[in-house]
């Protein structure tokens, strides 16, 4: 009886398993077109395309790849904020990235080089929405990659502002 109750288990967990791995695409899985505008393009150094040599995609794909809130503050608003999106380090599983640095290229050509291990140590979001509505682009928006400044104490003796990339549309993994 015994070892029927440990085979149930084990039965059990692994359709649990597969029912939570089966909600989310994992890097193998192969990106699907947008369907919508696209938003925001990756492309360099990274395995898994849906276009010539790059990524694309639309919100609808950037919120498959699951949500993430985090309640910070940030030099250009006013008190803590909460932002919603993907993880950035999600995202570059997401495109199998395998570069060590990330080119964030703004809708006004400003960038900054992100090293990728950030996205490792830190919970670094790709936000499409403050305080429950969508970012536009008068509102830093369509996508700014937001950092848990409130989070971790080194953050604040570290300047991460630069990274803080909003009006995001590119993505260069190098």
């Amino acid at each position: 009886m015994a070892f029927r109750s440990v085979r149930t288990l084990a039965f059990v967990l692994c359709v649990a398993g597969a029912i939570a791995a089966a909600g989310r695409a994992s890097a193998a899985d192969p990106l699907p077109r947008p369907q919508g505008r696209v938003v925001l393009t990756v492309a360099g150094k990274i395995a898994n395309t849906n276009a010539e040599g790059e990524a694309q995609f639309d919100f609808a794909m950037l919120e498959s790849l699951g949500g993430r809130t985090l309640t910070t503050t940030t030099p250009w608003t006013d008190g803590r904020q909460s932002f919603t999106g993907v993880l950035m380090r999600d995202l570059m599983t997401r495109v199998g990235a395998f570069g060590t640095h990330v080119r964030a290229v703004a809708l006004n050509d400003y960038s900054y080089v992100i090293d990728l291990s950030d996205f490792d140590k830190y919970p670094v979001l790709l936000a499409h929405t403050q305080n429950g509505e969508r970012l536009r682009i008068r509102d830093k928006g369509p996508l700014w990659i937001v950092y848990p400044r409130d989070e971790f104490a080194e953050l604040a003796d570290k300047p991460v502002e630069p990274r803080m990339v909003w009006q995001l549309q590119r993505l260069v993994v190098e």
